[in-house]
């Protein structure tokens, strides 16, 4: 029997299609410019390495007010509107870099260019719940399939631009990635806004109720989640920012080998993100894949171990079991994340509620790297520790999500008034 077409096979018809060649060029221009930002302001600005960390690091704490933001703003106006305004902010918070090099207003600009940057993130995300509906999974596992495409080939271009190492060059990757906020935001335009809960709801012949919508602040449930959901964020850290020090400063594995591992986790995302979404199509399955996400954590932390107690050869072996033990880590975390930080929000508050879970990786991005620089520094035992804490972060997160009394298994497709 043939297969039907792949646009068929993408949920949320020509909209969800078009959402994932928006976040598509989101990546290739985001890969440009994040392999060179630290270089542009260290060679095109001059700044020195320390001013350079402090810049990103300021820029990253101003960015984590970007995702309960964009939250609350998409309860209460369209998500297209949002994301071109979004675009449109990033774009001209880059283009203002090029204007000075003033070090207080490259701080600014960065920072102000941060905040957009967190809230497309769950605007991106809210667009996909609510335009795939029941298989949101699978909408999100071909939307990071495609984004780690759109690295692979902004990365490429980056690469070839560096080869030159000229201040136009990197100039052009810069006017690169803000022409690519322009190119989305025009064909964001093109996206119909999907109905959200609140407005069914709001537009059903059931009256509206006259209480609040429900506060993600006030739950704790959600916000223990979201704690949870950063120290799971690790792997990312681990992968892109651990990884490579640890090879450079506690192994006899050749430097070279971390971009190559960089490049085998976005193969196998590529190969496996979709194929493993359908371990987490529901609320109950994306709890039970809590189980071997521990067990990938802890072997993927044991290598590490490994890596740094023998000679070249074995360092090798045991860095590639890592990289590829931690990737699957994060496609099956990637799945239960999406799939429970939707089950435990409220319809009538779902972009709040999603706002709140974006601090996760936000607050992630900015300490991950600390508490990682703080493990590779007290050497290789200190991996197992972690491993150990995440493993009870593991088992914290599943007794926490299980389905509070009342709530409907997210497997169901829900009823609208227009369905009746």
């Amino acid at each position: 029997m043939s297969r039907s077409p792949l646009k068929n096979r993408i949920p949320g018809g020509v909209n969800g299609r078009r959402m994932l060649v928006i976040g598509f060029i989101d990546k290739c221009g985001t890969g440009l410019w994040a392999t060179s930002i630290a270089l542009y302001f260290t060679y095109v600005t001059g700044l020195g390495i320390a001013q350079v960390g402090l810049l990103v690091g300021m820029s990253g704490g101003v960015g984590i007010a970007g995702a309960p933001l964009a939250g609350r703003l998409a309860d209460r106006f369209p998500v297209t509107r949002l994301l071109i305004g979004a675009q449109l902010l990033r774009a001209a918070a880059l283009l203002a870099l090029l204007t000075t090099d003033s070090y207080p207003l490259l701080v600014l600009y960065s920072a102000v260019g941060a905040v957009p940057d967190r809230a497309t993130g769950v605007l991106t995300k809210l667009y996909a719940a609510r335009v795939a509906g029941p298989e949101r999974v699978r909408y999100q596992a071909i939307n990071r399939t495609v984004s780690n495409l759109g690295w692979a080939f902004g990365g490429l271009g980056a690469a070839a631009a560096l080869s030159v190492a000229t201040t136009t060059a990197y100039q052009l990757l810069l006017i690169g990635n803000v022409l690519s906020y322009v190119l989305m935001a025009v064909l964001t335009l093109r996206c119909a806004e999907p109905a959200a809960p609140s407005r069914i709801a709001a537009d059903s012949t059931t009256p509206a109720p006259s209480t609040k919508p429900a506060s993600p602040w006030r739950d704790r449930t959600y916000l223990l989640f979201t704690a949870t959901e950063a120290a799971l964020g690790l792997h990312d850290t681990i992968l892109q920012v651990a990884l490579p020090l640890w090879i450079v400063h506690a192994t006899d594995a050749p430097v070279g080998l971390a971009p190559m591992l960089l490049v085998l986790n976005s193969v196998l995302v590529v190969l496996f993100q979709v194929p493993l979404a359908r371990f987490g199509a529901t609320t109950d399955a994306a709890r039970r894949l809590l189980l071997p996400l521990a067990c990938l954590l802890v072997a993927g932390t044991l290598a590490l171990t490994a890596s740094a107690l023998a000679g070249r050869g074995p360092a090798i072996a045991a860095l590639v079991t890592a990289a590829v033990v931690l990737t699957f880590a994060e496609m099956i975390h990637t799945t239960a994340s999406w799939e429970l930080s939707l089950a435990l929000a409220p319809d009538d508050a779902q972009g709040a509620y999603l706002g709140v879970h974006g601090l996760a990786a936000a607050s992630q991005r900015f300490a991950g790297p600390l508490l990682l620089t703080a493990v590779i520094s007290a050497g290789p035992l200190a991996w197992p520790l972690l491993g150990a804490g995440l493993v009870a972060t593991c088992a914290g997160q599943h007794r926490l999500v299980r389905r509070r009394p009342g709530t409907p298994a997210l497997s169901v497709a829900p009823t609208t008034v227009s369905e009746h």
